[in-house]
């Protein structure tokens, strides 16, 4: 229920635990490797589907979760030569929906289930754009939006917030890959004392729809944006999530 795409050229951040995207090579370098997909599997049964809302923040969690995995963070760690070979490329994320045992048959693979308060996804090491394993390669990528199942109120005072384009319409899984663009560009951002102090608090966040006036002034924040690469949905470039974290004010 989503496609791919592509987050912009990493900017200057704070030392990470990963590739440095200080270090990042030029667009043109970056398409000549080997490009890899983040894999996250949404939960969606058809008698309990996830709040919209809910779905979005969980997948932007489950992105950070998977950053500050001790098998990404630690030297020699299992899946850290991948995100690497990932974050040198493109920076490409899938959403995918499961339900009944397709779910089960994910949660056997390799990889971190986040929880919100309806939704599931699941996070997975990234892969090589050909080399999906089989159990999530015939999982379908369209054809399901999600509803708002509670009401969705201003976000709590000092919450790390991804503000999403007011003017762009993006079906939810497309949206989730977005919100997890958003987030990894906040972590890079971040050193590394407030990093750890997201992740104790369970990398909190909301997202939200800015207002048309507020999406100007994050435009010109310096904030963390995504430019979406346009190979589904929205024109090529089109700006569609800013991270606004307190400690990048």
């Amino acid at each position: 229920m989503t496609s791919p795409s592509d987050a912009p050229t990493p900017p200057t951040p704070a030392p990470a635990p990963v590739a440095d995207p200080g270090d990042a090579p030029s667009r043109e370098d970056r398409d000549e490797r080997p490009q890899y997909v983040l894999p996250l599997v949404v939960r969606l049964e058809r008698a309990t589907p996830p709040g919209r809302t809910d779905a979005l923040e969980t997948s932007a969690r489950a992105v950070l979760t998977l950053l500050a995995d001790p098998r990404v963070t630690e030297a020699g760690g299992e899946w850290a030569e991948r995100v690497e070979a990932w974050e040198d490329a493109r920076i490409r994320k899938v959403v995918r929906r499961a339900r009944g045992g397709e779910w089960r048959r994910a949660g056997e693979l390799p990889g971190v289930t986040v929880h919100g308060r309806e939704a599931e996804v699941r996070v997975f090491p990234p892969v090589p754009l050909d080399g999906w394993p089989k159990e999530l390669a015939k999982l379908q990528v369209s054809g399901t939006d999600l509803e708002e199942t509670a009401e969705v109120g201003a976000p709590e005072p000092g919450l790390p917030v991804l503000w999403l384009n007011p003017e762009l319409e993006m079906s939810a899984g497309k949206t989730m890959a977005q919100t997890g663009h958003a987030a990894q560009l906040a972590w890079w951002r971040l050193d590394e004392a407030q990093r750890k102090e997201w992740a104790e608090a369970g990398f909190a966040l909301a997202v939200r729809t800015a207002s048309p006036e507020a999406w100007e002034e994050l435009v010109r924040s310096g904030l963390p944006v995504v430019q979406d690469a346009g190979f589904t949905e929205i024109a090529p470039g089109s700006c569609t999530v800013i991270a606004e974290h307190p400690a990048l004010r």
